[in-house]
C-alpha cells in the first residue's frame, strides 16, 4: 500500500501545483495523466489526500460556488483541494530528486509527466538511470530466454518475446530523448548558437542571398 502512496503522492501534488481542484477532478486528471492509474478509486484516493493534508501540504475548502441556492439543505458542498506553502516547497524537492525510485516503472511515469516543471539537469539523470535500469532488464530477460526457451511453449516464448520488444522500443525512446536534452545543453554551455538556416525574410522580400564565387570574380 505504501508503494501505490509513493507514486499517488508526488502525482497529487504535481496536479494540485497547476491548480486547485475537486477530488472527481482530481481523479479525472489522474486517470487522464496516468495510463497505470486507470483503475484508480475513491477508495484510494482520499485516504491520500488526507494524508497529505494532515502533512500540512494540501488543505481542502469548501467550493463557494459548488451548491446552488436553490440546493436542498442536505447536499454536500464540494471540498477544493490547494497546495499549502509548505506542499510547494515538497513538490519542489520531488522535482529536484533523481534516485533511483524515480527510475522505476510507475515512478517514472509521474516524474516524466511533470519534465516540464523539471530542470534539464535533473531530467537527463532520470533518463539515463532509466535507460541503465532498463538495460540491465534486458541483459536478464535475454539470459533467461536463452536458458529457457527449449522447455517453452509457443506462448510463453510470445510472452517472452512481447517482453523484449517493449523494452527495446523504450530503449529507443529514451537514447532519442537523452540525445535531445544533450543536444540542448551542448547549446546552452557553448552559448545558445544556432545553425544555420535560410532567412523566411530573404524569401518573402524576393532578395537572393549574395554568391560568394560572383564576389571573389
Amino acid at each position: 500500500m505504501r508503494a501505490r502512496s509513493d507514486v499517488l503522492e508526488p502525482a497529487i501534488l504535481g496536479l494540485l501545483h497547476e491548480a486547485p481542484m475537486h477530488g472527481y477532478e482530481l481523479r479525472k486528471r489522474l486517470n487522464l495523466l496516468l495510463g497505470s492509474f486507470r483503475a484508480l478509486s475513491y477508495g484510494s484516493l482520499y485516504p491520500c489526500l488526507k494524508s497529505l493534508a494532515a502533512r500540512g501540504w494540501i488543505v481542502g475548502v469548501d467550493s463557494p460556488t459548488s451548491v446552488p441556492p436553490h440546493a436542498l439543505s442536505g447536499k454536500r458542498a464540494r471540498i477544493v483541494y490547494q497546495l499549502t506553502a509548505e506542499g510547494k516547497e515538497q513538490f519542489q524537492q520531488v522535482l529536484a530528486s533523481s534516485g533511483p525510485t524515480s527510475w522505476e516503472d510507475e515512478n517514472f511515469d509521474v516524474r516524466f509527466a511533470f519534465f516540464g516543471q523539471t530542470d534539464a539537469e535533473t531530467r537527463l539523470r532520470i533518463l539515463e538511470g532509466r535507460r541503465s535500469r532498463l538495460t540491465e532488464r534486458l541483459e536478464t530477460i535475454h539470459q533467461s530466454f536463452a536458458r529457457t526457451r527449449e522447455r517453452m511453449d509457443e506462448y510463453t516464448l510470445e510472452l517472452q518475446r512481447h517482453g523484449l520488444e517493449q523494452a527495446e522500443r523504450e530503449v529507443r525512446w529514451l537514447d532519442g530523448l537523452i540525445d535531445n536534452e544533450r543536444g540542448a545543453h551542448r547549446v546552452r554551455t557553448e552559448g545558445g548558437g544556432r545553425p544555420a538556416v535560410a532567412d523566411p525574410a530573404d524569401d518573402a522580400s524576393g532578395v537572393a542571398a549574395p554568391n560568394n564565387e560572383e564576389e571573389r570574380g
